[in-house]
C-alpha cells in the first residue's frame, strides 16, 4: 500500500516506490497527458496544525468494525491505529516515500529475527499505559492475536493463521485456551514462533492484530463498540450509525510515540450523513464544516467543479487525492452456478465497458481501467493485459464465450453492493444484458456490506471490492484474494469469489518460500497472469482517492498505506479557537 507530490510525479513515485528504485525520471510515464490533469494539492494542506479544537469527520456510513482483531477495511485501520490503539511496529505520519517506512510503535525496534526467521522477538517500551493508567504488557498482545482467531470475532487480518505454528484447530482465547506459539517470558516480551521464515514479519506487525487487548476488558462482539484505548484518544460516546466522540487519552504519552500528534482535544464523526451533501458543506466551508474533513470520497457529481477550478484556488487546494495503490474488483462467485465456469467468468471479462466505470467514480484524472489484479504499484509501473481487454468491452467476443459454454439468453445473477456503488453496479447490469446475462441489483448499507458479502451461505453471484496490499509486496494481495484456504464460512474477507483452484494454491505456496525477492515479485507477475485467465474476478479499476478539506485543516495529507485515506495521526486545525465545542449537538 502506498505522497509529498500528488501531481505528475504522484503515479510514478509510487511506482519507484514498489519497485524498490533508488531513482526514477518522469520523463518517458505513459500517462504523462492524464496525470497533468490529477487533481490535489502540493505536499500538505494547511501547513502544520496547531493543538486544541474539535475536528469534525463528515461520513455516509459507520466503521464495519473497530475491534482491532477485526479490523481489516483499509480507512477504518487507519482511524483505529492512528487513534486509539497503538501497534508493535507502524508507518511513519509522512506524505510521499517516506509514508511507507516502517518505525517502532510499542515496540523498543522492529523485531528480531532469530532461526532462520522462524522466531521474531519484540520487546515493549517502559512506561506504556492504556486509558485508565494499568499498564500495557506483554500478554495483552499475545491476547489479541490470539482472538483474531476466534469464529465470533470474525473479519479482521488472518496473518496469524498463515504464519504461527501450530494453530491447526485453534478458535480463540475466548474459552481459556491459549497458543504456544506466542511466548511472554515477561511483561514486556513477546515472542512469535512461526510455521516458516517470515522476513516481512515486521511489516506484518504494523496491523491492529499486534496491537494490546487486556484480557480484562474482553466484551466479545461488543467490544467493536469500545475498544480499550492504548493510543492517543479513547472514545467518550459512540451511537451506531450516527456520531462517535474521541476525547484525549490523559495516560497517551507522547515521548514514547514517534508518529501522533494528537493535535485536536475533540475528534467528533458524524455519520449517516449524504454524501452529495457532505461535498457541499465542504465546498462552502462555513461554521463547523470549515474544520471538518469527508471519510468517504468526494462524489463523481461533484467533480466537475472542483476540476474545472483553476490551480491557484483556494478550493482545489483543499482537494487531497492520493494514489490508493488498491485495484477495484468485480467478485464472481465461482462456488456456483453460472460462474462455476471459467469460460463464463471470462465472458464477464470482455462484457464490461471499463470506461464507463471510470466516468462513474469520477473520470479519467481520478481513475484509469484496471486489466490486471496487481496494481501498477506492486509491478513496478507494468499495467498488464493478458487477455488483450478494450476499455469499452467487447461483447461480441463475450458472446461468443458464452456460447462456447454453452449457454443461451436468460442467464440470471445476484449482484449485491453498497449504496455508495449503485451508478456502478447500474453499469455493470447494463453491460451484462447485452450478452444475455439478467442481473438482479440488492442494495446494502454500507456499515453492514462486507459483512453481508462475507456470509459464504448466502453470498450473493457478484459482488464489488478493492483490495489494498497490507504493505508493498505482492505477498498481501494475491494469496489473500485467490487461496482457497482462506475462505470462511462467516467473516470472509479478499476471496469474495470462493475460489478454490488447487495449481493456484500450489504455486502460491511455492512463491511464498521464495528468499529472493526480486524472484519472488517476478513469480507474482506471472501468477496474476495465470489468475486472469481462469478470471474468478473482474479487475475494474486503479483509483485515486478524493477527500475534500475544509478551510480551517491543517497538516492533511492521503496515505497510501491506507488506500489514500487522510492521515490521522497528524491532522489538526490552523486555528483551533475557530473550531466549534460540540456539546452533544445533532446538527446536520
Amino acid at each position: 500500500m502506498t505522497k509529498l507530490l500528488r501531481t505528475t510525479l504522484a503515479t510514478t513515485l509510487s511506482v519507484c516506490l514498489a519497485a524498490g528504485l533508488g531513482a526514477c525520471s518522469t520523463d518517458d510515464d505513459p500517462r504523462e497527458g492524464l496525470a497533468q490533469h490529477t487533481p490535489g494539492a502540493v505536499g500538505i494542506v494547511g501547513g502544520t496544525p496547531q493543538r486544541g479544537g474539535t475536528l469534525t469527520v463528515l461520513a455516509d456510513q459507520d466503521f464495519p468494525h473497530l475491534d482491532p482483531a477485526r479490523n481489516w477495511v483499509m480507512p477504518a485501520m487507519d482511524f483505529g491505529i492512528r487513534l486509539l490503539y497503538r501497534t508493535l511496529v507502524t508507518f511513519k505520519a509522512e506524505p510521499g516515500r517516506g509514508g511507507t517506512e516502517i518505525v517502532p510503535d510499542l515496540a523498543t525496534d522492529l523485531g528480531r529475527p532469530s532461526q532462520g526467521g522462524r522466531v521474531w522477538t519484540f520487546t515493549l517500551k517502559k512506561g506504556l499505559k492504556y486509558e485508565d493508567g494499568s499498564p500495557i504488557r506483554a500478554q495483552d498482545v499475545k491476547y489479541n492475536v490470539e482472538r483474531s482467531f476466534a469464529p465470533q470475532l470474525s473479519g479482521g487480518p488472518d496473518y496469524a493463521r498463515r504464519y504461527l505454528a501450530g494453530t491447526e484447530g485453534y478458535e480463540g482465547p475466548l474459552d481459556g485456551e491459549h497458543l504456544d506459539s506466542i511466548e511472554t517470558p515477561d511483561d514486556r516480551t513477546i515472542v512469535f514462533r512461526l510455521n516458516r521464515p517470515v522476513s516481512e514479519f515486521s511489516q506484518i506487525a504494523t496491523l491492529p492484530t499486534f496491537s494490546p487487548v487486556p484480557p480484562a476488558q474482553e466484551k466479545g462482539t461488543r467490544y467493536d463498540l469500545r475498544p480499550f484505548s492504548s493510543g492517543p484518544y479513547k472514545i467518550e460516546k459512540y451511537s451506531k450509525r450516527e456520531r462517535m466522540v474521541l476525547i484525549r487519552n490523559p495516560h497517551w504519552d507522547p515521548a514514547t510515540d514517534p508518529v501522533r500528534k494528537a493535535y485536536p482535544d475533540k475528534i467528533v464523526v458524524r455519520m449517516g450523513r449524504n454524501g452529495a451533501h457532505i461535498d457541499d458543506r465542504l465546498i462552502a466551508s462555513e461554521g463547523e464544516d470549515a474544520s471538518s474533513v469527508q471519510w468517504s470520497d468526494t462524489q463523481p457529481d461533484s467533480m466537475p467543479e472542483l476540476l474545472a477550478d483553476t490551480s491557484k484556488s483556494a478550493l482545489r487546494k483543499r482537494l487531497v487525492a492520493e494514489i490508493t495503490g488498491c485495484t477495484d474488483m468485480l467478485h464472481l462467485n465461482t462456488s456456483k452456478p453460472p460462474f462455476d465456469d471459467s469460460t463464463v467468468r471470462k465472458a464477464v471479462q470482455y462484457a464490461i465497458n471499463r470506461e464507463d466505470q471510470v466516468a462513474t467514480r469520477g473520470g479519467p484524472a481520478l481513475n484509469e481501467p484496471a486489466t490486471s489484479y496487481l496494481p501498477p504499484t506492486l509491478t513496478g509501473g507494468d499495467r498488464a493485459n493478458p487477455l488483450d481487454l478494450s476499455p469499452t468491452g467487447n461483447p461480441g467476443r463475450a458472446r461468443e464465450l458464452l456460447a462456447e459454454a454453452g449457454l443461451k439468453q436468460g442467464v440470471n445473477a445476484d449482484f449485491t453492493v453498497s449504496r455508495e456503488d449503485t451508478a456502478r453496479a447500474q453499469a455493470i447490469q447494463k453491460d451484462l444484458s447485452h450478452i444475455g446475462i439478467n442481473v438482479r441489483i440488492q442494495i446494502v448499507d454500507p456499515a453492514v456490506y462486507f459483512d453481508t458479502i462475507g456470509d459464504t451461505r448466502k453470498a450473493p453471484d457478484m459482488s464489488l471490492s478493492g483490495w489494498c496490499p497490507d504493505y508493498p509486496s505482492g505477498a498481501t494481495f494475491l494469496p489473500f484474494l485467490f487461496d482457497g484456504r482462506t475462505i470462511k464460512e462467516k467473516g470472509n474477507q479478499g476471496n469474495y469469489s470462493q475460489f478454490r483452484d488447487g495449481e493456484t494454491m500450489e504455486r502460491i505456496d511455492e512463491i511464498s518460500v521464495m528468499a529472493d525477492a526480486t524472484q519472488a515479485n517476478q513469480a507474482w507477475r506471472e501468477l496474476d497472469r495465470q489468475i486472469m485467465r481462469k478470471s474468478p474476478a473482474i479487475p475494474l479499476l486503479w483509483e485515486r482517492r478524493p477527500l475534500l478539506v475544509g478551510n480551517n485543516i491543517a497538516g492533511a495529507f492521503g496515505h497510501s498505506v491506507w488506500s489514500g485515506q487522510l492521515d490521522y495521526a497528524v491532522i489538526g486545525l490552523k486555528h483551533p479557537e475557530k473550531s466549534p465545542d460540540d456539546r452533544g449537538s445533532n446538527a446536520s
